[in-house]
């Protein structure tokens, strides 16, 4: 009866969130039989979730880019094309594509042609390096590379049998994306024996970006999401964040549900971000937290001229939200700002709420629906609240190991995200770093993010990232690099941490930079000011 009892729950709580988001909504029977059938027939990934909504929506906006704007029907019809096209060029089930695009309807024409056809998506970062992308493909080895025109020369050096252009600066050629979907075949294809999968690169930041192949996601894991992200259907969504990465591509995925309108731009632009949220009435911002550091970093007049009136949600992830940004962010814009704390293998762990971030700004919230969170010790053994340890994580989008070989560290079911954090007495997690950056200075462990946070909240200082050093006394100190838009001395900093930590977590030094250096996720790039 326990176990009845429990799925029961787990329905009820579903229907509830599907609901209220509006996904439950009415259709006539016989839509419902069609979509019903696709979903059998295509799955629930891409192919299946935009197939599913041109037949709900046909209709509807799915996509504004530079170029205008495609309905559902029209993205359909022109990935049907796309994939007729492909498969001519020998892509078949099983096979993998490699897919380097910023944000615009190419990368989705791409993504949604390779699904059709059963084959792998291979994600590649826009900001990786030639050498970077030349090993990725080498190991991948995809049948097709599909690239805007602009990346030419940085996969110059990959061994590349096929490839496409997506974004195409000047006229439209032969072997461009737009010129394949004018000539193909819009007819419907039939369904793969095998439903192909989405392969996320690792952000790099250490070593080799590593392949991190997922199965198309369930419903399970849209409730998660939603159970805490109060996304709603038709809703206007500027996903401003790359779309090759995780936190980006999720939102591709919830538009399947949704029948959302993804606005997007190629390159982020922090008042271009404001001006298209605002212009496109969007209900919803997709960021990372890097951008809203640089649109609240905007002159104030420039600030004044947006309202946002329209928006209900600022979602980001990506990296941890530094200092008071969540605060600055939400005394202009609203109480709209979601913090989502997760990573490439484990997706999602856990959502801090706008009331999470007002009591606790630097908190990583509380794990949505079906997701279990525990914090560890090095044996394996839980740890007692307020205790930190090494963050695990169990739901329903655990990746499956890298495409190179190996995997995450797992223990009961459940998977390391790489991080050290602990839980407050209300449920909330906070992240408290890497757990390979922690260092001991002076016989205590010390964590970079805290010192970070702290000089993050010096009213001078834009940004900061520290490292560990060797240092003669403590045996390791911080290095820390600021990036300052007022007058700060390296004392005057030192003199800030100080005063608000320890004595054995002030920096050994402090840097000062014009910026710090980052991948296209807004991750801080440690091992270049390793270089410094």
């Amino acid at each position: 009866m326990g176990k009845i009892g429990a799925l029961l729950g787990t329905g009820a709580t579903s229907a509830k969130v599907l609901t209220s988001a509006g996904i439950v909504r009415p259709y006539s029977p016989l839509t419902l039989a069609k979509v019903g059938r696709t979903v059998l027939a295509w799955g629930t990934g891409p192919a299946g979730g935009f197939a599913s909504m041109a037949l709900r929506n046909p209709d509807g906006v799915a996509l504004v880019d530079e170029l205008g704007s495609l309905t559902f029907h029209e993205l359909h019809a022109r990935s049907n094309a796309l994939a007729h096209e492909l498969r001519k060029r020998g892509v078949v089930e099983g096979d993998g594509v490699a897919i380097m695009c910023r944000n615009h309807r190419g990368f989705l024409d791409a993504s949604l042609a390779v699904a059709k056809l059963g084959a792998d998506a291979l994600y590649l970062n826009t900001a990786f390096a030639g050498p970077q992308l030349a090993e990725v493909i080498a190991r991948e080895r995809p049948r097709l590379v599909v690239h805007d025109e602009e990346f030419t020369g940085l996969l110059s050096a990959a061994e590349i049998d096929q490839r496409l252009l997506a974004w195409v600066d000047g006229p439209t050629t032969a072997d461009s994306l737009e010129a394949l979907i004018t000539v193909g075949d819009r007819s419907e294809l039939a369904p793969p024996k095998r439903h192909g999968r989405v392969v996320i690169l690792t952000s790099g930041t250490t070593g080799t970006p590593k392949g991190a192949p997922r199965s198309e996601a369930g419903i399970d894991a849209a409730v998660a999401l939603l159970s805490r992200l109060p996304l709603k259907y038709g809703w206007r969504t500027h996903v401003a964040a790359p779309m090759f990465h995780t936190w980006g591509y999720a939102h591709l995925a919830l538009a399947m549900l949704l029948g959302s309108t993804v606005v997007v731009s190629r390159r982020f632009d922090p008042e271009e971000a404001l001006r298209v949220t605002e212009e496109n009435r969007c209900d919803s911002l997709v960021v990372i937290p890097v951008m809203l550091q640089r649109m609240l970093r905007l002159p104030a007049e420039t600030l004044d001229r947006y309202s946002l009136d329209t928006l209900k949600v600022t979602a980001a992830s990506g990296s941890a939200l530094p200092g008071d940004l969540a605060l600055e962010w939400m005394d202009r814009f609203g109480d709209n700002l979601h913090n989502i704390y997760g990573s490439t293998e484990v997706a999602y762990a856990s959502i801090a709420t706008p009331e999470d971030l007002r009591a606790a700004p630097t908190s990583a919230g509380k794990p949505p629906y079906a997701t279990v969170v525990k914090i560890l010790d090095d044996h394996g053994r839980e740890v007692p609240t307020g205790e930190a340890g090494r963050i695990f994580v169990g739901n329903g989008m655990l990746f499956e190991g890298y495409t190179g070989g190996g995997n995450k560290e797992i223990v009961s079911g459940l998977m390391s995200t790489g991080d050290v954090g602990r839980f407050d007495s209300e449920g909330r997690l906070y992240v408290e770093g890497r757990d390979d950056e922690m260092i001991v200075s002076g016989g205590e462990n010390v964590f970079p993010k805290e010192v970070e946070d702290c000089l993050c909240r010096h009213d001078a200082v834009v940004e900061a990232a520290a490292i560990g050093v060797e240092d003669d006394e403590f045996g390791k100190r911080l290095r820390a690099f600021v990036v300052v838009a007022g007058e700060a001395t390296e004392e005057d900093l030192k003199d800030w941490v100080r005063a608000n930590l320890a004595r054995y977590k002030v920096p050994r030094e402090i840097a000062f930079l014009d910026e710090l250096p980052r991948n296209a996720t807004g991750k801080v790039l440690k091992r270049e000011l390793h270089q410094l």
